[in-house]
This record gives C-alpha cells, sequence and structure tokens, in this order.
C-alpha cells in the first residue's frame, strides 16, 4: 500500500507563522495579542510573506490543519509560541487541537459561525479594533479614521491617491484632501471618493451604507455612480446601488458618545448591531420575534442588560449557553 505523502518541512518563520495563528484562534484575541501579533509581522519582509503563507495555507485547510492534528506536532509548535511568549502550552494545544478540526471541516477560517471570531482577512488588516472597541487613528495631515467596534481597516499604499480599505466594520473618516488627489475608501467592491468631507461608513456582511456628515462624497459600484452631501445616506450591496435619503448624521454617530439610537428598527437589525457591542452572541430562533419593532436608546456600557430587557419588553425566552451565546425564542 502507498503511504500518503508527507507535508514538506516548515522553516521557522513559518512555524512561528503558524503558532501566531492558532494562538489568535484561541478565545477572542485582545487588543493586546493583536499588538504583539502586528510587530511581529513589521519585524522584516521575511516576517510577513511567512504569516500570508501560513494565512494561505489555512484557508486552502491543508498542511497546517494536517499538522495540527498530529499531537506531537501540535506540541512543537505550541512550544514555538512559548519560546515567543505566546499562550501556555496547555492552552495553545487545547486551541490547536481545535483550530485544526475546524480548519478540516473547512468553515472556521473563511467565515466563522455566528462571527464568534475575526476572519482571516480581518486578522490581516492594519488597523483593528476588537468587540467594544474603539480607536483614533491618525494617517497623515489629511485623513483621520475614528473606527468603531469590530473594525479593520488596510492600508494601499501603492495607490497613486491615498487608499484605504475597510475590510469589516464602521469608521468615522475625516478626509482634507487636495482635489487632484482624493482620498479613496474600497469597501466590499465599491469605492467611495472625499476631498474636504467627513463621512461615516459600514461595511457588514458585503452591504455598505455610508452617511455624509459634512462636504459631499462620490459612491460608485459595478459602473454606477453618486454623489451624496450632509444628511444623506447611500446604500449598496451585490444588488447594486441604491438611490440616497435623508438622515441625521447625529444618530449615525451616536455610537462617539457611547449610545446606540434605533428608531423604528426590526429586533433582528437591532441585535445585530448590540452583537458587534456585547460580549458572547445573541441569536433569535422566532421570525415573529425579529420582526418586532423597536424604539430606544441603549448606552453601550450597560448592555449586559439588554437581554433581560428584551425579555420584559417583548416575553421572549432567553437561553444562556457556553461562550456567551443565547438563544431568543
Amino acid at each position: 500500500m502507498t503511504r500518503p505523502a508527507e507535508p514538506p518541512e516548515l522553516d521557522a518563520l513559518l512555524e512561528e507563522a503558524i503558532a501566531w495563528i492558532v494562538q489568535l484562534k484561541t478565545g477572542e484575541p485582545t487588543r493586546d495579542e493583536f499588538d504583539a501579533f502586528k510587530q511581529w509581522r513589521s519585524q522584516s519582509p521575511e516576517h510577513e510573506a511567512a504569516f500570508k503563507r501560513a494565512a494561505l495555507i489555512n484557508q486552502r485547510a491543508g498542511i497546517v490543519a494536517g499538522r495540527l492534528t498530529t499531537p506531537g506536532n501540535v506540541s512543537h509548535l505550541a512550544e514555538v509560541a512559548a519560546r515567543r511568549g505566546g499562550l501556555s502550552r496547555r492552552a495553545l494545544i487545547g486551541g490547536g487541537i481545535a483550530a485544526a478540526a475546524a480548519a478540516a471541516a473547512g468553515y472556521a477560517i473563511i467565515q466563522p459561525p455566528f462571527g464568534l471570531w475575526p476572519s482571516w482577512q480581518e486578522l490581516a488588516a492594519d488597523y483593528r479594533t476588537g468587540k467594544g472597541e474603539q480607536r483614533r487613528v491618525d494617517l497623515s495631515p489629511e485623513v483621520s479614521l475614528d473606527l468603531n467596534t469590530e473594525t479593520s481597516v488596510a492600508l494601499k499604499s501603492d495607490q497613486v491617491n491615498p487608499t484605504i480599505e475597510i475590510v469589516s466594520g464602521e469608521v468615522i473618516v475625516s478626509a482634507a484632501c487636495p482635489p487632484q488627489r482624493p482620498l479613496i475608501l474600497l469597501a466590499a467592491g465599491g469605492q467611495i471618493t472625499a476631498g474636504e468631507a467627513k463621512f461615516d461608513t459600514k461595511c457588514l456582511d458585503g452591504m455598505v451604507s455610508v452617511v455624509c456628515i459634512s462636504g459631499r462624497v462620490k459612491i460608485e459600484q459595478n459602473g454606477v455612480s453618486a454623489w451624496i452631501a450632509q444628511g444623506e445616506e447611500a446604500s449598496y450591496s451585490a444588488t447594486g446601488l441604491r438611490p440616497s435619503v435623508p438622515v441625521d448624521p447625529a444618530l449615525a454617530t451616536a455610537w462617539q458618545s457611547g449610545l446606540l439610537v434605533f428608531r423604528d428598527r426590526p429586533l433582528a437589525s437591532v441585535i445585530d448591531e448590540i452583537n458587534r457591542y456585547r460580549a458572547g452572541k445573541i441569536v433569535i430562533l422566532s421570525a415573529a420575534l425579529r420582526e418586532r419593532r423597536v424604539n430606544g436608546d441603549f448606552e453601550i456600557a450597560k448592555l449586559d442588560s439588554f437581554v433581560a430587557q428584551v425579555q420584559r419588553l417583548t416575553g421572549a425566552h432567553a437561553t444562556s449557553l457556553p461562550g456567551g451565546l443565547v438563544l431568543l425564542s
């Protein structure tokens, strides 16, 4: 019987990259872990190349999954992580086996179940905020970003115009660029262009919405373009660019003041938003419950009481499961 071919040996940097991947897949990564990971990647072009190789291997559910399912190899990668001050050997071995099983299943890396951990595109971003975190980034004297919770932004420095990409999440962009070199923001296959303007862009699950706070913003998607001005919102998805509508910019940017404001929103939409800030995940099982309309202002710092509020308002039954998962029915 022909023995299956052994996977090729990994060089030292690739082993470290794989150890990083296993560590970041264990539990919910912290801001410090992301910063340490970014510092590791920036040490040299070889470090960055090793990470990209490891990420590609994971995306294809190949060598990493195969190696991690072998206890000896898991142990070896755990020792690699331990030498550079990562998670404990025991935690990393347990996480490595779990990550391997998920990779072998073929779904966890590209599309994490219920969004319980970041995708690899998000992990590879230049700037990222964790759940409940907000962050300001001054890219240049002309461009600054205010990142909302669970937001990933990548820099595209090889472009003629200053160009960034919002991989996922929400960001308020303040731009003061000359007309000949406007800022370009890429999001889900579309493009937002601004000279002197301030706007909020949300990119979640392939849906992009842009609220103009001041100035004017151009939106392009699939060969169709539109301009919006202060107090207008435009959105697009794979189905195309929708006509702009009037909005109150103060509602779209209330998160900067620690509030989430909902006006006649279906409960399903409200919970999708709450899940971006609150630890764990809330899932609605009842179709009727999903359509219940909600009006209210919620303090981001007090979202632990949100499930109890929903129960009081709707009579819903809540079932709490490990990992912070709550089922509403």
